[in-house]
């Protein structure tokens, strides 16, 4: 299975967006993805996706499984838009931390062990996930803390989103000692699929900044503010955004459904994946077949 979490320090360089529009991608080529979002904030996957609309009630969600206090089955969670599986975020994920602190001290209370920050891994692995799914994506918050933590040792790797800019680089110059501390913090390996530069206008200064980026690039994304912004207004991916939103193909939009078609196959081959029904990049047109 290909895993990952999308991150970025930096807020605002689209993270939430690569990791809808990648999943996307994956499920066109027939593959099969979970997402799972992890970002307690109003402005989120399961916004852009337009499956929120239970995160204030008092229903099941992913934070009581990950303390063990479900009230149905894992399967029951799973929303599913755009061939994509996705676990609706919570307004409980605001008080994760404390949630799972408290479970912790029930825990050790009663002599038993609760690793806080493998919750996450603990609840896919006994819902089958790994033999269920091709693709896991996790999308957690920009910030340190257990939704990032689970995350990561849920998927093990990570998708970066970059800016362009100086602000943008120093970010992903401080991921590098990031990830040395999370895989010392959590005792995992942390592996880098990809850095993906967004919003870029080839002057010097950015060419510069992407001669520095240690990591593989598999695409370089133009500025698209107008398509992303199409995609929240209408809550969906840009692949559906271009197809039913716009009443005329754009080159440079299709342009860049063709990069996230590459950059999922970037991931996958990176984990010796082949997706049995492979669209040619950037193809409306292709039917989706599940395999």
């Amino acid at each position: 299975m290909l895993a990952y979490s999308t991150y970025s320090e930096a807020g605002g360089v689209g993270k939430t967006t690569t990791a809808a529009n990648l999943a996307v991608a994956h499920a066109r080529a027939g593959l099969k993805p979970l997402v799972v979002p992890l970002d307690p904030q109003d402005g989120d996957l399961s916004r852009l996706f337009d499956i929120d609309d239970q995160r204030t009630e008092a229903v099941d969600n992913i934070v009581r499984h990950m303390i063990r206090r479900p009230k149905g089955n894992f399967d029951d969670l799973i929303r599913t838009v755009d061939a994509v599986d996705i676990i609706p975020e919570h307004n409980m994920l605001s008080d994760l931390a404390e949630y799972l602190q408290r479970e912790k001290d029930q825990a050790e209370a009663m002599g038993e062990a609760f690793g806080m920050h493998a919750q996450l891994l603990r609840v896919l692995r006994e819902a089958g996930v790994p033999d269920e799914y091709d693709v896991l994506i996790c999308d957690p918050p920009a910030t340190e803390g257990p939704h990032l933590y689970n995350a990561i040792h849920a998927t093990r790797s990570l998708v970066i989103p970059v800016e362009p800019t100086a602000k943008g680089r120093a970010a992903v110059e401080g991921l590098e000692s990031l990830v040395t501390g999370l895989e010392n913090q959590l005792d995992v390996k942390v592996g880098v699929l990809g850095a993906l530069p967004i919003g870029f206008k080839d002057t010097r200064d950015q060419r510069k900044i992407l001669d520095g980026i240690t990591y593989p690039v598999p695409e370089i994304i133009g500025e698209r503010a107008s398509l992303m912004e199409g995609c929240w207004m209408q809550q969906c991916s840009a692949f559906t955004y271009v197809r039913e939103h716009r009443n005329r193909y754009r080159d440079y939009e299709l342009e860049t459904l063709a990069q996230f078609d590459k950059i999922a196959r970037h991931l996958e081959n990176e984990v010796g994946i082949e997706a049995p029904n492979p669209p040619k990049p950037g193809d409306l047109d292709h039917e989706v077949i599940t395999v």
